[in-house]
């Protein structure tokens, strides 16, 4: 065969196999899933995505991210929008505690949590009966936790992100129905917190009527112009210490200009193929980990919960949220007291100890598992964030009760938080400059095996360990969706080892317990909200609003 002719034979079969070849890879590009070949399902995003209590603050921190945001300036502008939507939960009389995980996978953990002052009353855990009024009131962190996150990890300019609630908070914020559920415990009372939800003819506002937060918007104003120096130096920072003397309490001007926002490592265990990383104490996230460390040990799958199985699950989980409650004891701000008893709980070997006092067919008095009864909290706010960097946020932020301490701070329309109340039936001395002990647990986990990031936290202060416990169990070993492990009815263990259960929980299940001894009661409201933000890589965002706080989601 003449060589030219062979010459042409040989380019003619590279054409051929170079051909196939962009063809086969042309098919295996249009087959395989990403979020960036195919439309995400209905609660799913392709880049990134929010979730909060209400849709009005994921779609305001959703927004942020689209514009060049980072994960922290989302949640930053989530938590202001929040502090207007749901008052009641937090705002910037509060604290808050962020567990951030950078792009290259390390995570930091900023601690804004209230502190005492340094002139509080001497008797206070001698009225634990009664824990509203300004002698609970904590010296606020929450935007010196926000201005320590944006200044490390912040990519618009802090203003922005006061922007979308500034100008919300101008047109008037309507009540929502969650807001208006609780408006009723102001109802007999003649305070500027109770004036704020009142007509002039004495009547309280309801759904969908328009409350005016006039003083907290020119509050608002003023921080985002100045900064936070403004609330812990400036011309706030006065105001709101005249308001709070004027009221019999103790803040100081002093107390305010030397806080200091505590930045860390974050803890963590294992479980399974999961790393989860949680802020260590005074935060509640080591009472999470003992918990899931002990169910982790009873090697669960999706038959756990089986009717033949289901009691003696309950029942374990029951006992190990039992001595949870017993071991808040050790969970101490480290500054004033050795964290050395509450990292040894979050290991493997306590957890087996744990696991050997727990029988499977009888429960025991609150001795057994060392409990002093302490008083259950209600209030709070979770915010979830993942941005289309890969960097996620987790932050929880509380005035902790209801309404907080219910004191209103007239000149600023700050509402203050109550958070010395989480010194009750935990300790007998409290120091001044020290962070109360707290439920809060604002976790990330990562599976390097399966390329996962979940992130996920909850409100509903002392409901804030079992909400998270379940869901996490739920999703993790017993099948369930993200959404449905959310949504699946809580069993909650109180401070005197009574058992509360939500609606739908199975009547069988909560009958066979009460046969084993574990004392029921009934309870009107429900607190736990947990929100989450899951991804797989390449594939959509997976984010949840839990619905018991009529929330939604946004991302992009």
């Amino acid at each position: 065969m003449p060589r030219r002719r062979k010459d042409r034979l040989r380019a003619g079969v590279c054409f051929a196999v170079i051909f196939i070849v962009l063809i086969l890879i042309l098919i295996i590009v249009c087959t395989v899933k990403s979020p960036e070949s195919h439309e995400c399902n209905r609660g799913m995003f392709r880049k990134a995505a929010v979730a909060a209590d209400s849709q009005i603050c994921s779609s305001i921190g959703r927004d942020v991210l689209r514009s060049g945001g980072s994960a922290v300036d989302g949640a930053i502008a989530a938590l202001i929008c929040t502090s207007v939507i749901n008052p009641q939960s937090m705002g910037l009389g509060g604290g808050v505690i962020f567990t951030i995980r950078e792009k290259t996978g390390k995570v930091k953990v900023i601690n804004a949590r209230e502190t005492t002052p340094r002139k509080f009353k001497a008797d206070l855990l001698s009225e634990c009966s009664n824990v509203t009024g300004v002698h609970w009131v904590g010296v606020p962190g929450e935007l010196r936790g926000y201005e320590r996150a944006h200044r490390l990890y912040g990519r618009l300019p802090w203003k922005r992100l006061f922007e979308p609630t500034i100008s919300l908070a101008k047109r008037g914020v309507k009540i929502s129905p969650l807001l208006h559920q609780y408006l009723s415990v102001l109802k007999e009372q003649r305070t500027a917190l109770s004036q704020l939800f009142m007509y002039p003819n004495g009547t309280l506002m309801k759904e969908g009527d328009t409350v005016k937060f006039v003083k907290l918007t020119e509050t608002l104003q003023k921080i985002a112009d100045g900064g936070a120096e403004e609330f812990y130096r400036g011309d706030v920072a006065q105001a709101l210490v005249r308001d709070v003397q004027a009221a019999g309490g103790s803040l100081t001007l002093e107390d305010l200009s030397s806080f200091n926002v505590t930045e860390s490592e974050a803890w963590t265990i294992s479980l399974d193929k999961y790393l989860m990383f949680f802020p260590p104490p005074p935060a509640g996230g080591a009472l999470l980990s003992f918990i899931l460390k002990v169910m982790e040990g009873y090697k669960m799958d999706p038959t756990s919960i089986h009717v033949d199985e289901r009691v003696l699950t309950y029942h374990r989980y029951i006992e190990a949220c039992k001595f949870a409650n017993g071991l808040k004891q050790f969970i101490k701000d480290p500054k004033f007291s050795s964290d050395k008893e509450a990292h040894a709980l979050i290991g493997a070997e306590f957890a087996e100890r744990v696991r050997l006092l727990i029988s499977s067919n009888i429960t025991h008095d609150a001795q057994y598992y060392n409990i002093n009864p302490h008083p259950d909290t209600q209030g709070t706010t979770h915010i979830s964030v993942l941005a289309e960097d890969g960097m996620a946020v987790s932050v929880t932020s509380t005035i902790n009760h209801i309404f907080g301490s219910r004191v209103l701070s007239p000149n600023t329309g700050v509402l203050l938080n109550n958070e010395l109340a989480d010194f009750c039936g935990r300790t007998k001395h409290i120091h001044p400059g020290e962070k109360p002990p707290s439920s809060m647990a604002p976790v990330i986990l990562y599976s390097s095996f399966e390329k996962h990031t979940l992130v996920i936290g909850a409100s509903g202060g002392s409901m804030i360990t079992m909400g998270l416990a379940t869901a996490l169990m739920n999703y993790l070993w017993l099948g369930k969706t993200l959404k449905d492990s959310i949504a699946s009815p809580v069993v909650y263990v109180d401070g005197k080892s009574e058992l509360s259960f939500e609606k739908a929980f199975n009547q069988d299940v909560i009958k066979a317990l009460q046969q084993l001894g574990h004392t029921v009661v009934s309870r009107s409201y429900f607190y736990n909200t947990v929100n989450a933000v899951s991804k797989h890589e390449d594939e959509c965002v997976n984010a949840i609003s839990d619905k018991r706080k009529k929330g939604e989601p946004a991302g992009y």
